[in-house]
């Protein structure tokens, strides 16, 4: 069964993924994350400032449609229906529930400081719970 946390209270989701995906690299060069994003405008977002985080570290990614993705340890995608070639992590940086979310040993669910996003993130911590998983939840302040 899918391992599922949430992170709350977040200021701004684009950086601290990046932070978060720096950390997840440090501690394994093939962690096999899915970046999951709401459109195509928070998805460049996103590859951009994966590439402009940090000038000290590199954090290689690439989007689920690329040739290439299946060696990239990150992957971005908008679209939940794709085939992935990674199945470990998902981060969940929309405000809906991946259809594809059970594919993968965890899932981390993104919710940030927005009133709509703190409500549909209530809402899929829900819809979680309704059918069992267990949660953790961890606020970011």
């Amino acid at each position: 069964m899918t391992k599922i946390e949430f992170r709350t209270d977040i200021a701004d989701k684009i950086s601290y993924t990046c932070r978060w995906v720096r950390k997840a690299l440090s501690v394994s060069s093939t962690p096999g994350i899915v970046l999951f994003v709401r459109d195509r405008t928070q998805l460049a977002r996103l590859d951009e400032a994966l590439w402009t985080f940090s000038d000290q570290d590199f954090l290689p990614h690439a989007l689920a449609n690329d040739p290439r993705a299946f060696r990239a340890p990150v992957i971005l995608t908008d679209n939940d229906s794709i085939e992935l070639p990674h199945h470990q992590v998902l981060v969940n940086l929309s405000d809906t529930i991946p259809s594809c979310f059970a594919r993968f040993e965890r899932l981390l669910e993104l919710v940030s400081t927005d009133e709509a996003d703190t409500a549909a993130g209530r809402e899929r911590y829900a819809h979680y719970r309704q059918r069992g998983y267990i949660l953790h939840h961890e606020a970011t302040r």
